[in-house]
């Protein structure tokens, strides 16, 4: 399979594992408190909705939460497992091993960080009922810069030596 399709297909199933990851974990939380409503389909994207009106304070900022730290430590552990991600045969599962392992170290970090002030808040506006919205912003930067180093360091040369010498 040409280069192209592997990244193509690789690309696809990082963004399904992070809507399964990410809504997942709210979803689970959501079921757990007893106030999911329904799933919604936005686009391409998924939404967990949930009777809000019985949430507390702190449930919501937990049920907000739970995305993030599910796609955090999915991502941590695709870094643990990058030997064995790297020694498959296939290179289209070592182009989804990349991928996806890109986009749970990467994404949340940095829409926390930054991006969620131009798209409504999201997610944010949930854990800032837990923590101040300026330290949750520096916290998913550092985890950011931490997750970006992995990436750079570990990551990038295991895949790398990896692909070397692949269609």
């Amino acid at each position: 399979m040409s280069k192209k399709y592997r990244q193509y297909i690789g690309i696809a199933v990082a963004v399904l594992m992070y809507y399964v990851v990410h809504e997942g974990a709210h979803l689970l939380v959501a079921l757990a408190q007893g106030v999911f409503k329904r799933i919604n389909f936005i686009g391409l994207g998924v939404q967990i909705d949930v009777f809000a009106e019985q949430l507390s304070s702190e449930q919501m900022g937990v049920f907000c939460l739970a995305g993030a730290v599910a796609t955090l430590l999915a991502g941590w552990m695709l870094v643990v497992l990058t030997g064995k991600i790297c020694a498959i045969k296939s290179g289209v599962v070592r182009a989804c091993g990349w991928y996806t392992s890109l986009t749970l170290l990467m994404l949340d970090p940095i829409y926390l960080s930054i991006f969620y002030r131009w798209v409504g808040g999201g997610d944010m506006n949930g854990i800032a009922l837990l923590l101040p919205e300026g330290v949750v912003s520096l916290i998913a930067a550092v985890v950011g810069i931490i997750n970006a180093m992995l990436i750079w360091k570990l990551l990038y040369p295991a895949y790398t030596k990896s692909f070397a010498g692949a269609q």
